[in-house]
């Protein structure tokens, strides 16, 4: 991923950027906002800024925003000045970076940010097939559709095909349709001129641009609202893009994987999709199987849960039980290898023995009520009677944050809802002033 710092690379700050570039991240530095907005106007790859406090972290984010850049912005400074950090998140910071830095702060922050892991581990023999036709197909450049459950690893899937394409010196980007704001996404994708809409300061190009020569990933493509998808399916007909207010096409040289955690077959009969980007985009099909229809994967998936979670919160190693994997290998697994990763991360937290026993599994139960997240799992259905609709829905939402780590797209799998949805929920109950659990990675 790429980071751009706005502030001076010297003392605390710089030390920050050398373990971010230890850690894997590409930086790229502004000594202002103004050479920021800049810089972000003309590289799309930029995931994630880390402003520090002593510019206006708030006007950095407004920005952002005016000009439909969907990039989350982390503050950086001392924890001198407790009532700066807040400011800042009360301005759109989307964490606080205290300095000195952190090593496992910033892996965790570099990690929330990008989404997702990007180590491949398949032991089970349905896996192994599914690979093997994703490498047979990542040679050619025709569009590959990716389906499977929320957590089952379609993100990690297209970035190995890329890996092994033609196209693997050249950029893989990245963009999850889902998580960002349908008026922001347009821009995203396909950029804007200078005077395309009211903020639009200067040129700014998209991921299409940025992905030339490359892969493009549309992440959960069936959360794409259906007027834009007519704009999608023109560019790949055509292989050219229109930035908004732009009056000139822009040839374009991508290849598009896309991915989908929905039948998109039923969306198009419902007319929610339009069926002739849906055949555009489904050339190939890989179907990513979930996590209990490939066992063989389990206990591999565990075993280097147990030594990354390890290593990235300075605990000791622990291995798992013969009851501890026995245990795993019969669960259900309805969050797939996110909600897999979230139960060995917790149980290393919370592990003080010699290895990870049975009992240290916090498990959902695969059937009936979910332990911790229902609301009447205690008093029953008669408990719930005279509380607000409202507010019984909120308490539930919270609490499956809770129990996933903050992970607001297992929260959003459990909920049965979009992470749109559930996105759009938390806003509203941060505007109102409830404590929402911050992302997964905070929370660690």
């Amino acid at each position: 991923m790429k980071v751009l710092i706005i502030g001076s690379l010297s003392g605390d700050l710089g030390q920050a950027a050398q373990i971010a570039i230890r850690r894997g991240a590409k930086l790229d530095q502004a000594d202002n906002a103004d050479i920021a907005l800049i810089r972000l106007r003309a590289d799309a790859h930029i995931d994630l800024v880390l402003c520090d406090l002593a510019h206006d972290v708030g006007a950095v984010v407004a920005a952002l925003a005016a000009e439909r850049m969907a990039i989350p912005v982390v503050a950086c400074g001392t924890g001198d000045d407790p009532d700066a950090a807040v400011r800042a998140i009360r301005a759109g910071a989307r964490e606080f970076l205290p300095l000195p830095p952190d090593p496992d702060l910033i892996a965790a922050i570099l990690e929330a940010a990008s989404g997702e892991t990007h180590t491949l581990i398949a032991h089970d023999p349905l896996m192994e097939a599914t690979i093997r036709r994703a490498e047979q197909v990542a040679r050619a450049d025709a569009s590959v559709l990716i389906s499977g459950e929320s957590g089952t690893g379609k993100e990690i899937l297209a970035r190995h095909i890329h890996r092994k394409s033609r196209r693997s010196g050249g950029p893989f980007v990245a963009l999850n349709c889902a998580a960002i704001p349908e008026n922001l996404l347009e821009s995203e994708l396909f950029g804007h001129e200078k005077g395309a809409f009211s903020g639009a300061l200067a040129r700014r190009l998209g991921k299409f641009e940025s992905a030339n020569r490359g892969t493009l990933l549309l992440d959960e493509i069936s959360e794409m609202d259906i007027r834009l998808q007519a704009k999608l399916l023109r560019t790949l007909q055509e292989r050219e893009i229109d930035r908004l207010g732009g009056t000139t096409p822009v040839k374009v040289d991508v290849r598009i994987l896309a991915t989908t955690n929905r039948d998109l077959a039923a969306d198009v009969r419902r007319g929610t999709f339009r069926e002739d980007l849906y055949f555009r985009l489904n050339v190939v099909s890989l179907a990513i199987p979930p996590l209990r229809e490939r066992p063989g994967d389990i206990s591999a998936l565990a075993e280097y849960f147990c030594r990354k979670f390890a290593d990235v919160n300075g605990l000791p190693y622990r291995a798992l039980s013969h009851g501890a994997m026995s245990r795993l290998t019969t669960h259900h697994w309805r969050g797939n290898v996110r909600e897999l990763e979230n139960v060995i991360h917790r149980a290393i937290l919370l592990a003080d023995g010699s290895e990870i026993a049975a009992a240290g599994l916090e498990l959902t139960p695969s059937d009936g009520p979910r332990s911790g997240i229902n609301a009447a799992s205690d008093g029953g259905i008669a408990s719930l009677v005279g509380r607000r609709m409202d507010d019984v829905e909120r308490d539930l939402i919270i609490e499956t944050l809770g129990h996933t780590l903050g992970n607001r797209t297992h929260a959003a799998t459990i909920l049965g809802i979009s992470i749109r949805a559930l996105r759009n929920k938390l806003r509203d109950y941060t505007a109102r002033g409830v404590a929402v659990p911050p992302p997964a990675a905070s929370a660690a």
